[in-house]
This record gives structure tokens, sequence and C-alpha cells, in this order.
């Protein structure tokens, strides 16, 4: 299918209008919508799809979901799309996530037209499943007219499940659509996961809430209290602590996963963070550059995860994490905001943030843990 591939920052996703037919064939509904005297039936969530079964937790739990609106909001949308004339039926985009990785196949000279592959499995609707549901009673009763109805849509692919569920939660958390004290924070969709999951899940909550956390209220998560800046996003955090975790799990079982564990790996990041915090001096917390921005902390704890890997006792551990980490205080104006991008080229986040983490540490003398490489 024809595409415009879209780059915003580190992040690539593809724009196309998606013949209406071909689009219905190539999407999933979980939750049940109601047309006239009909409905789609959601498709069955395997065990293993955590995006899908964290959508479809929210959609039960928030009123707006409930059948009497879901089925007058399809009908009202189905009504336009019959009379519109002159009026696009579909003016908006509508949101789709795949986490295969699609193949976009440049056309001529183009730099960003092409050719996109569709997904082998089908589509997971992040925003305008209304939309697609009147089209679908919308079809059944006027095929004709449907399909000459090309539905403008945005897809993400490759991405991590952290992205997908993030993307949902910012597309509806607004009054209209999905109300804030409904809401399934983050940590709530991992603490019903895996013990791993649950365990970094509480590491992060606990760099959120503790008075002596240096990323507390900075962690972004979709409806704080706190009207401070914030620095990274709640699932990219988690994301980076439970590969920590994962790759540390074997000891963790055998220290013990509650509460007190759980404290005890945030206490080691917490103290990292702080001498962090002194060797990178003014510039932490700086707009002007881009040490606290969300690229350069997940390289940090990357480091972090490096240095840990000898252990120190904790008295006095910040003081001679600090003295370690001190070359960082030194390279602070490779990290100006101005020019930041181009002095850390990369094709995306994830090479990005290699390439400064394998910086950091090369910088402070720190090897990287045996058998894991300069990730």
């Amino acid at each position: 299918m024809h595409a415009t591939q879209v780059r915003q920052k580190d992040s690539v996703f593809y724009f196309v209008a998606y013949p209406a037919k071909d689009l219905l064939d190539k999407v999933r509904f979980i939750s049940r919508y109601y047309g006239e005297g009909e409905q789609i039936a959601p498709d069955a969530l395997e065990e293993q799809d955590e995006i899908a079964k964290f959508i479809e937790r929210i959609e039960r739990t928030d009123k707006a979901f409930q059948r009497q609106l879901s089925k007058s909001k399809v009908q009202a949308i189905k009504n336009f799309y019959e009379t519109a004339v002159s009026q696009p039926p579909i003016p908006g985009a509508v949101l789709l996530f795949t986490p295969e990785v699609l193949r976009f196949a440049r056309v001529g000279g183009a730099e960003d037209a092409g050719n996109l592959a569709e997904p082998v499995d089908k589509f997971l609707v992040i925003d305008g499943q209304h939309r697609l549901a009147a089209l679908h009673f919308y079809q059944n009763e006027r095929p004709e007219e449907a399909a000459g109805v090309r539905v403008p849509c945005v897809i993400f692919d490759g991405k991590s499940e952290d992205f997908a569920t993030e993307m949902f939660v910012i597309i509806n958390s607004t009054p209209t659509r999905i109300n804030k004290s409904h809401l399934v924070d983050l940590y709530e969709r991992v603490s019903w996961a895996s013990l791993d999951k649950k365990f970094a899940a509480r590491v992060v909550e606990l760099l959120y809430r503790e008075g002596d956390s240096p990323l507390r209220y900075r962690i972004n998560r979709l409806g704080g209290r706190s009207q401070q800046m914030k620095w990274i996003l709640q699932a990219e955090l988690f994301n980076e602590v439970h590969k920590w975790v994962v790759a540390d799990w074997k000891r963790i079982e055998k220290i013990g996963t509650d509460q007190r564990s759980a404290e005890r790996f945030y206490q080691v990041l917490r103290d990292f963070l702080k001498a962090a915090e002194i060797a990178w001096g003014d510039a932490w917390g700086n707009d002007a550059y881009y040490v606290t921005n969300s690229v350069t902390l997940k390289a940090m704890i990357r480091a972090c995860v490096a240095l840990a890997a000898t252990p120190e006792h904790v008295d006095g551990r910040v003081k001679k994490w600090a003295a370690r980490l001190a070359p960082w205080g030194q390279m602070k104006s490779q990290f100006r905001a101005q020019g930041f991008y181009e002095r850390f080229p990369a094709k995306g986040q994830v090479e990005r943030v290699t390439r400064i983490y394998r910086e950091l540490i090369k910088a402070a003398g720190i090897e990287p843990p045996a058998g894991r490489g300069k990730r």
C-alpha cells in the first residue's frame, strides 16, 4: 500500500489512505460495538497480548464505554457517514499499531513516499474504534458508498508494548474520552503481570514518590499531581529498570522479591542518581543541557547496571560513585541542548541511547557486566 513515512524526533511512523473494506479486514475490535439490531463481537484476546488486555480493562471499567453510550455514539457517527456529502466523513486519522516491523520500500527518488507492507496479523486500534465500528455498520448497509471511502490512518510499527499502552493513555486522557479518574496507570497495568514486572514496577513507584529520590515527581505518569517539568515517561523508565531486574532475577529471587528487597534495589538507583547529580554539577536538571532528558537518563541507568555489578558498601557509596563519575562533568558541553542530536547522530532513540551509554562508561572507566557487552 502507498504510504508516506513521517519522522518526528526519534520516531518514525506512516500515513496511509486505507480503502474502507481493506482496513476493516485488517483491524480487530476488542470491545463489543452495537448498531441497529446487530453488533460487532470482540476478538478473543491471547493470554500474552498485554496491550490489548490493558486497553480492554480500561474500556470495561469506564462508563464512556458502556453499552448504551457506545451504541449511541456509533449510531451518530454512522448517521454522519450517511448524510455527509461535501464534508469528508472521516477527516481525522485513525491510529493503528502493530508490533511487527513493516517493510517500507521508497518509490523512485522520493525520500518519504513508498510502499508499505501490511502486517501478517491484524492492527490494534489505538484511537478510532468507534469510527471504525460505525464504518463497519455503514459498509453493511451501503457497501457501494463505503467502497469509495478511504480512511486516513497513522500506522506505528515495531514498537514495544509500553509504547502502545502509553500512546493509548495519552490519546484517551481527555474528559471527552476516558475519564482520568478511571484511567489505569501503567504501573497498575504491570502490577497485574509477572513477578519480575511487579518488582520493577515497585522500584519505579519508589523512584517517583520517595522524598530522597532525585526523580521524585520528575516521572511523567500522565496525570500526576506535580506541575514540575517531567524528565522521563514512566513506561520508558520502567522498561530500563525491568531489563535490569530480568538480568539479575535469579539473584533477586534468592534475596527476596518483597517490598523490602525492592527498596534495596531502589536505594542503589537512588544513590547512583545522587552521584550523577554531583558529577554533572549545574548541568543536572538544567534546560540548557540534555543531561536529564529521557535519552541520557536511560543511558545513565544502563551505566548504573554496569557500576553496580561490583557491590559497594552502602555507607559512603554516593561519595565513591560521584568520584567515579566525575569525568561526566567534563563532558557536559557535549550535552548542551543546542546541537545535541548532531553531536550524537543516530537512526533512532534506541541507537542514540546505546551510543551515549558507551560514551559515559568509557569516560568513567566502567566495564560493562560480563556477558552483556556494550549494549
